[in-house]
């Protein structure tokens, strides 16, 4: 599997680099085609100054944000409640039935805030789409799935205190790191696209 992840990473940094080389010689070749070249004065501020803001956006704090939920959901003990076969001890019974109120509270307050006539999360003009209801979906399904985690490994001894659950909620950026590094070659190319033929 990593093998495959490495030759992907390798695939994406050759189309970047051939999308340089392309985008200098088909502006030589065609100037008045409006294609800007990477290589010139303004591609190379372009590059310089704007790549912050290429990467700054909704996708990247999602995957921050669902990796860490991810990881405080294994590290919890969580995630081998949903297992077949697992036998539930009488703390981890306990844990999973607070876990349940504590949804139930959770998905109720967010739907009276979404979901009843004239909602606080509803657009101006009472869609869902697009609202703040659908900017938040995945931030508050992060938060309800970390905080609930959190709850279980407390109350079913899985925590033994705030040390486990810090590592908890740092592991899952561990198992996600090969994401933040698609994302920063898969954005770097989108907007690199964009820029040459926009």
């Amino acid at each position: 599997m990593n093998k495959i992840l490495a030759y992907i990473v390798i695939a994406l940094c050759v189309l970047e680099v051939a999308l340089v080389l392309a985008s200098w010689m088909l502006s030589v070749l065609l100037p008045d085609s409006g294609i800007r070249s990477m290589l010139d004065g303004e591609g190379i501020r372009w590059f310089f100054g704007g790549f912050v803001d290429m990467l700054a956006g909704p996708v990247l704090v999602w995957i921050l944000l669902l990796s860490i939920a991810v990881g405080c959901f294994y590290g919890s003990g969580l995630a081998c409640v949903f297992r077949s076969g697992y036998s539930l001890r009488y703390r981890e019974r306990i844990a999973l039935t607070l876990v349940g109120i504590l949804l139930l509270v959770y998905a109720g307050a967010f739907g009276l805030l979404a979901f009843i006539p004239h909602a606080v999360l509803l657009s101006a003009s009472g869609h869902i789409f697009p609202s703040p209801f659908s900017s938040s979906i995945v931030p508050v399904v992060a938060f309800g799935v970390t905080s609930l985690s959190v709850v279980y490994g407390i109350v079913s001894a899985r925590f033994c205190g705030m040390e486990d659950v810090y590592k908890s909620l740092f592991k899952g950026i561990g198992m996600f790191a090969p994401f933040f590094l698609f994302y920063i070659l898969l954005a770097q190319l989108y907007h690199s696209v964009v820029f040459v033929f926009g």
